[in-house]
């Protein structure tokens, strides 16, 4: 294959600190909008906000860096209204970075309303069933007029198991990212480029190196935690920062649970996005240092204290045990802000103490003794969520406007 031989744009990442016992780093990306301490975590805001939060909220957390989803914006309210408002960063009143995904895992997740080929994606919306063209010079065309601060290429994001379709969606991949080197105009806009390659090690290896080698701002590895067994997860984000080039920013898309953040930032990995913790925050799903709690037990009727005595978030400092979990026996709206504000800050300030760790020589330790506290959720049971939510998203799509797909 052709490689597009970019040279990389050293000075859009710095690093400023390596742990001499495991693979982590902090580092600084360069945006246009701001320099942005890694490891970052990026709340997903997949149409343009992050649910039950404003803005002021997600700074008040410490949210460096946002993550809006391009295929969702695209179809509802479309760029021409996002462009009259002055872009993205306007419309939504978010005055720092943001990554958008191109929305390939999107497409792809809609198979049914869907015709993939080497030129592009035929689609059908979600929405009102209308048809469009998705190519990656279009996806990039979006992404610029969004006027987002890192662009992700459209990508093919195949289902776990299935090698025939890793292999072609890995090849498709690959020249669809050359394709969007080629449209790329050189400005302010940084652009990562995705690599596939499953759970097959000459497949993901191979793939990464090639995407590296095109000389993308940034590499981002893609098709990970979509139902594989967690083993398998980071035997793939080992050998893919590996195969990465030490001055390159490395991004783990869709994960975002707690201690896979600790265990991802080990691997060497700066960049991660997930819907997680807000999600799983609406459905009374709690993080504590001791693991996620349900708030509806009954064990918290009569808790007076803080959920987390040690967390700093507003919920935490306002609020005791007992409201959080009247409140969600109630059904009340004000549940959703409050734990979405709960487990953001918890995900936020997690990072915040990694990046610290590493700076002062004292990551090692952190993660063990973080590892050591936190319970972690059963990997049967993990798999199954995770399959469940997936029919889930499918399903919300089908049901058209109405639905909640994201976040």
């Amino acid at each position: 294959m052709r490689c597009c031989h970019r040279r990389y744009m050293r000075e859009r990442f710095s690093l400023v600190a390596r742990c001499p016992q495991t693979s982590a780093r902090a580092g600084l990306l360069h945006t246009a909008h701001g320099d942005v301490p890694t490891p970052v975590f990026l709340p997903v805001a997949s149409q343009g906000t992050v649910k039950a939060l404003a803005p002021d909220d997600l700074r008040a957390l410490g949210a460096r860096m946002l993550l809006a989803n391009a295929y969702h914006l695209y179809l509802r309210p479309g760029p021409q209204a996002i462009e009259q408002a002055g872009g993205l960063r306007r419309f939504m009143a978010w005055d720092g970075p943001i990554l958008t995904d191109s929305g390939g895992f999107q497409v792809f997740s809609l198979a049914r309303l869907s015709r993939v080929s080497d030129e592009g994606v035929r689609f059908r919306s979600h929405i009102d069933g209308s048809e469009h063209i998705w190519t990656p010079e279009s996806a990039l065309e979006l992404q610029g007029r969004l006027g987002v601060d890192v662009m992700m290429p459209l990508d093919e994001c195949p289902p776990y198991g299935d090698e025939a379709k890793i292999a072609h969606a890995t090849l498709r991949t690959e020249l669809w990212a050359e394709r969007t080197l080629r449209a790329h105009v050189a400005g302010t806009q940084l652009l990562f480029g995705i690599a596939q390659g499953g759970t097959n090690t000459g497949l993901r290896a191979a793939a990464t190196r090639a995407i590296s080698r095109m000389g993308f701002d940034g590499v981002a590895f893609g098709g990970l935690s979509i139902g594989e067994p967690k083993k398998l997860t980071w035997e793939m984000v080992r050998l893919s920062a590996a195969e990465t080039p030490v001055s390159v920013p490395r991004y783990l898309m869709g994960v975002g649970a707690p201690e896979d953040l600790v265990d991802g930032i080990a691997c060497g990995v700066d960049v991660f996005d997930c819907a997680l913790p807000t999600r799983v925050a609406r459905n009374g799903s709690l993080f504590t240092p001791e693991g996620r709690v349900n708030i509806r037990n009954a064990a918290y009727r009569l808790a007076v204290g803080p959920l987390d005595p040690a967390c700093d978030c507003y919920a935490c400092r306002t609020f005791s045990a007992a409201y959080l979990h009247h409140l969600f026996r109630a059904g009340e709206l004000l549940f959703y802000r409050l734990a979405t504000l709960h487990n953001l800050r918890f995900v936020l300030r997690l990072v915040e103490r990694a990046r610290s760790a590493v700076i002062d020589g004292s990551f090692a330790g952190f993660r063990r003794d973080f590892l050591e506290r936190y319970r972690t959720s059963d990997e049967e049971m993990r798999t199954g969520q995770k399959k469940l939510w997936l029919q889930a998203q499918e399903r919300a799509r089908a049901m058209g406007p109405e639905s909640s797909p994201e976040g």
